[in-house]
């Protein structure tokens, strides 16, 4: 069902994942037991895998679907289940599996009882027991000084031809246990994905096999709370971007919300659980750290309001909960971001953006840029309807009175008379730039004057960043533009989503929709990749990003919300 080579193979709640290794270290053409904790800058590649027979290894084709791996070669198959968030069981028919231990300083293997093993991966800072159930574990592991020389781990059928083995894996004591059987346990995996399924946003039948890839990615993608990740936290990718980043959570927390609140309010959640007590929130986070050096753009407001139109799980008790960590967020924008003292937010960098190698960052930073305070404006709308749901009436006309005060110095500093332009700060020196960040206020619809709102629409629908496929985020005929220049040109779903909702908010239904069909039909047939080429829709970067199956998911529904469209709009985002 899904190709092992672009869609690591994994399950709800486990940093256990199964993949080649893609660009890290260059490809092989292996399969590699990984284990995803401690940040994207290792690879935690764990075991080598390789089928053998008669002690040489033989080659195999993978199949995959949600609960199981199979590697099928002639006279025999090996299959993997991840059949608990700690546990993966190995079942082989006619053929044994070779494990071959990616080892580094102080790993070792210790017969710790009748064909059961246990590795200490000290790299991986994760200790593996392999437990025979049907067949034998051959290792070889020769002690040298500190650590092993190497761990190869044959684990070999009996008269049966069958082999069973069980690792699971662990950080201090190992406590004997059982195990349900390979089959049993598949098929839990397989009824816990149905219900994950059935709750995903439904979608136009002609965008069925997109639905059922974003839904595998997204289920796939979340971990356990372990360490710094306070609640189960759905990563980016189980491929190379294993961390969950400060802006990205928000589109994955608003496809959940309406059939998964508790899930969708925990993505959204996670980062005020680390605020810092400035306001910010870091740019990242994993089981292992927290990254500060830079931070990304405050869309929370924005999403707290998508998420609580789906679902009444936003309680007076949960408004209560995030009110203030908001307003702390949206005065470390307007406190600490804002060195020239000019009464605009700036960006310090473009990380800080999510549009990190944008074309408004060419000259340097700091940057203003009209988008940040297009959020800011629309986060202290939320602010102020959230303070009056709590009764704080007289915070609720603060918020509403700096809301309008910022919209109309962002109005009058960086509107030309045509069109929104970006500068640097302190300087005000306009930064020429083709990039479709500048276009990102129509997010605030109808609070724009009508002549702005009317060419910021005739900028997107015109101008030429409306390609086959979607919106390029930067012109095409643009001499800064790339096929694969990350924030210069490739088609993002952050920014789709983005622009299909201000266009909704604008009333401009028949162009948001139609945004929004050009993105389906490309994710469809390129898979939820990172980013994608603006001209011929392939995908680029990491082919399995949860954002992009997020967004693919409310664009779709939107889509099948809005089926009769010709015979009377009914539009809503989600």
């Amino acid at each position: 069902m899904f190709d092992v080579k672009k869609i690591p193979f994994s399950r709800y709640g486990s940093f256990i994942t199964i993949s080649p290794k893609h660009r890290r270290g260059g490809e092989d053409g292996a399969l590699y037991i990984r284990n995803i904790r401690n940040g994207d800058n290792n690879f935690g590649e764990v075991f080598r895998i390789e089928l053998i027979r008669d002690g040489e290894p033989v080659s195999y084709q993978p199949e995959m679907s949600p609960s199981l791996l199979r590697l099928e070669t002639d006279g025999g198959f090996a299959e993997f289940c991840i059949t608990e968030a700690r546990v993966l069981q190995i079942w082989s028919v006619g053929v044994g599996v070779r494990l071959t231990g990616i080892t580094g300083a102080y790993d070792y293997a210790a017969l710790v009882g009748e064909n059961r093993w246990e590795v200490n991966h000290s790299s991986q800072e994760m200790r593996y027991m392999l437990t025979a159930v049907k067949g034998r574990i051959e290792m070889d592991a020769p002690f040298k000084e500190q650590r092993c020389e190497k761990i190869i781990v044959n684990l070999l059928p009996g008269p049966s031809t069958e082999m069973e083995c069980v690792m699971e894996e662990y950080t201090t004591v190992y406590r004997p246990r059982s195990y349900v059987s390979f089959s049993k346990g598949q098929e839990l995996v397989e009824k816990e994905y149905e219900l994950w399924i059935q709750r995903v946003l439904s979608v136009p039948g002609e965008y069925a096999g997109g639905r059922e890839l974003a839904g595998y990615i997204t289920w796939s993608c979340v971990v356990s709370p372990e360490g710094m990740l306070t609640r189960p936290a759905m990563y980016m990718s189980k491929n190379w971007m294993t961390n969950i980043w400060s802006w990205d959570h928000c589109f994955n927390a608003m496809a959940l919300a309406k059939h998964s609140p508790e899930l969708a309010w925990d993505q959204f959640m996670i980062f005020f659980d680390l605020q810092d007590e400035s306001g910010m929130l870091p740019d990242f986070v994993n089981n292992r750290f927290a990254l500060w050096n830079f931070t990304k753009p405050p869309i929370h407001g924005w999403t707290l309001r998508r998420i609580w139109e789906q679902t009444d799980y936003v309680s007076a008790e949960r408004l209560r909960e995030v009110y203030g960590p908001l307003a702390s967020w949206t005065r470390w924008w307007l406190t600490y971001q804002d060195s020239d003292g000019d009464g605009i937010p700036q960006y310090n960098h473009g990380n800080d953006s999510g549009w990190d190698n944008s074309t408004i960052f060419r000259k340097g930073t700091p940057v203003e840029s009209p988008d940040l305070s297009s959020f800011l404006v629309l986060q202290m709308d939320v602010l102020a309807e959230i303070a009056e749901k709590l009764g704080l009436a007289g915070e609720a006309d603060r918020w509403r009175r700096e809301s309008e005060g910022l919209l109309t110095n962002m109005i009058d500093h960086f509107w030309d008379g045509e069109r929104f332009v970006a500068k640097k700060s302190g300087t005000h020196e306009v930064i020429e730039s083709d990039s479709l960040v500048l276009y990102i206020p129509i997010i605030l619809g109808k609070r724009l004057p009508d002549g702005i709102r009317e060419k910021l629409v005739d900028g997107i629908k015109n101008k030429g960043f409306l390609t086959e496929n979607g919106l390029a985020t930067e012109l095409p005929s643009s001499q800064f533009y790339k096929e694969d220049g990350y924030w210069r040109g490739p088609i993002w779903a952050p920014t789709t989503m983005l622009v299909v909702d201000g266009l909704l908010s604008a009333g401009e239904e028949e162009l948001a929709l139609e945004i929004a069909r050009r993105f389906c039909r490309m994710a469809s047939t390129s898979g939820m990749a990172e980013n994608f080429n603006a001209l011929s829709g392939d995908g680029l970067r990491d082919p399995a990003f949860t954002w992009t199956s997020s967004v693919f998911l409310m664009l779709g529904h939107l889509l099948e919300e809005n089926e009769g469209a010709k015979s009377g709009l009914r539009v809503t985002l989600l």
